[in-house]
């Protein structure tokens, strides 16, 4: 009985591990820029998609996404999202917004 329970118990922590490894490194600033997207539109975000990270400087990056919104009264439309951080300490520096219609 013992060894079984160390066998599962041995189980759950790889497969929490492998889990946890495979979270993309934009993962917090894409929430981040899902998050800031429905606080200023007040919109369902329809779509989501990562579009890359550039370096700005030394210490500063900038995650760029395009989200795909529906807001209220059913209009459609694109909003490109750049969340600027510093990458050494992972503190948000700025988050800022671009509207498309595709």
């Amino acid at each position: 009985m013992f060894k079984k329970t160390l066998l599962m118990l041995a189980l759950l922590l790889a497969v929490t591990a492998a889990s946890a490894a495979a979270a993309p490194s934009y993962a917090k600033w894409g929430a981040i820029a899902v998050k800031e997207t429905m606080k200023k539109y007040g919109a369902e975000i329809v779509d989501y998609k990562h579009i890359g990270r550039r370096t700005v400087s030394a210490d500063t990056a900038e995650e760029q996404f395009k989200l795909w919104i529906r807001a209220q009264g059913g209009r459609e439309f694109g909003v490109y999202v750049y969340v600027r951080f510093d990458p050494n300490s992972e503190t948000l520096r700025s988050v800022r917004f671009r509207e498309s219609d595709r």
